[in-house]
């Protein structure tokens, strides 16, 4: 009987392709227990050679395809490869590493299974790159790949770390407890309460009580201590939203709490102290109501430490897409829908609107559309009229070509205004050459604006 052996060469030259290749490589026997791990599964994993072999190539790689989803254990149990099946694994580091995985049977010989081979690519600068490419922003709900928005989320990190108090200014609408929480959970004191306190919602003498509260007997009705807001901030955050609402009395008060760290609860007969990191937030010129003596000057140098300013959703439209995409994601999953997103033409109309509520009341017009739409796509008619425009006709036959009228007209007469009128400038938003916009203003008859964005007005 002639005992066969492999071919040293063969098998020195095979061992070195294996340790120059890039890709990770590794083998397992029929018990799960890894019998070879190249050079690159060692770069990837962060674990050495000598410590994977032997083991369970579960316990090497702790892969998100371990489980139910075994690429290697679904080819020994059909014979048949796995090509470029996504996933990751874990690193000795803790870290997630996104990989793509091909496997194939492992034969002796004889042509006997004697195991299973695996090959797995790290795809971490994939990964990175395309979000690069995207340049999206994210800090938990507060989203975006505006440039404008940039500012703001370079310094999100160093804030989360520090304790100071925030200014945060922008419109109604425009996200301002979102950037307070992304703060918050960027935190050491993430863990913590974060407590948000509307100023302007409620009377002066009800909101002192809730943000300190009071003790038994300090006024008829109160039959027992209530905690204030502070209180239940404890290490925590407290958001103090509309804060440019309060009254100067009101002022004097917080003044001293975020001087001393310390307040009176209403009845108390001692100072309580407070830990609570505090973050404000106004859609008010508070420095101009410094100069009228609407607010204290003191405590705005107190609440003014840093400051950060949201700009409005007409000064980002880039993000409406990006929004869309985010909410209709989150009332598919509230509403238990299915609904695809916004059509071409709808996205038209959204994109054409100024939306002086900002990122709320884009929010509420894709809550309006998920109740209307009872198909894949949300169309034009499932917007409301300040989007659509009020047109009887199109209002009551629902016509297609009403709606495309409808569509155009609107979005040509946003993008020209969103423009300051350049007609080149809303040809190139709206994605068409600037003789086909003279072209469609003409069919719809719109009239040329008195005004191009460039020049004096026409005589």
């Amino acid at each position: 009987m002639v005992n066969k052996q492999k071919d040293p060469v063969l098998f020195d030259s095979t061992s070195a392709i294996l340790e120059s290749i890039s890709d990770g490589v590794f083998t397992v026997d029929l018990d799960w227990r890894v019998t070879s791990f190249n050079r690159a599964a060692e770069e990837i994993t962060g674990i050495p050679r000598k410590e994977a072999l032997g083991r369970l190539c579960s316990e090497v790689f702790k892969s998100s395809m371990c489980e139910a989803e075994c690429a290697l254990q679904r080819t020994l149990k059909c014979g048949k490869p796995v090509i470029n099946k996504s996933g990751y694994i874990i690193d000795s580091e803790g870290d997630r590493i996104p990989v793509s995985v091909s496997t194939a049977v492992l034969r002796d010989g004889k042509g006997s299974v004697i195991g299973g081979a695996e090959t797995f690519r790290d795809l971490s600068e994939i990964a990175a790159l395309r979000q690069e490419l995207e340049g999206r922003f994210r800090m938990g709900d507060l989203i975006s790949h505006s440039p404008a928005m940039r500012p703001v989320f370079d310094l999100l990190p160093a804030l989360a770390a520090s304790s100071t108090t925030v200014l945060i200014q922008g419109e109604t609408g425009t996200g301002k407890e979102l950037l307070a929480r992304a703060i918050h959970g960027m935190s050491p004191n993430s863990k913590k309460p974060f407590i948000a306190v509307n100023c302007g919602a409620l009377p002066d003498t009800l909101l002192e009580s809730e943000l300190f509260g009071y003790k038994k007997g300090a006024f008829t009705g109160a039959i027992q201590d209530k905690p204030g807001r502070f209180a239940l901030a404890g290490d925590g955050t407290l958001f103090l939203d509309e804060i440019g609402e309060i009254s100067p009395a009101l002022q004097v008060r917080l003044l001293r709490v975020l001087q001393e760290h310390v307040y009176e609860p209403l009845g108390a007969t001692r100072s309580e102290k407070t830990n609570a990191r505090i973050l404000v937030a106004t859609n008010r010129d508070l420095a101009t109501m410094v100069k009228k003596g609407e607010f204290r000057q003191d405590l705005y140098y107190r609440i003014n430490v840093i400051s950060l300013e949201l700009p409005p959703l007409r000064k980002r439209k880039e993000d409406i897409p990006l929004l869309v995409e985010h909410f209709v994601e989150r009332f598919n999953r509230i509403q238990k829908k299915n609904v695809t997103g916004f059509t071409p033409g709808a996205y038209s109309l959204l994109m054409a609107h100024d939306w002086p509520g900002n990122v709320r009341e884009l929010e509420n017009v894709v809550e309006r559309a998920f109740v209307l739409c009872t198909s894949k796509w949300a169309t034009p008619v499932h917007l409301p009229a300040e989007l659509t425009g009020s047109r009887p006709g199109f209002a009551e036959t629902g016509d297609i070509h009403s709606a495309k009228r409808v569509m155009e007209e609107q979005s040509i007469h946003g993008a020209l205004k969103h423009n300051n009128f350049n007609r080149a400038a809303a040809a190139r938003e709206l994605g068409i050459h600037k003789t086909t916009l003279y072209r469609k203003m003409k069919v719809l008859g719109l009239p040329l604006p008195e005004q191009n964005g460039r020049t004096t007005p026409r005589a």
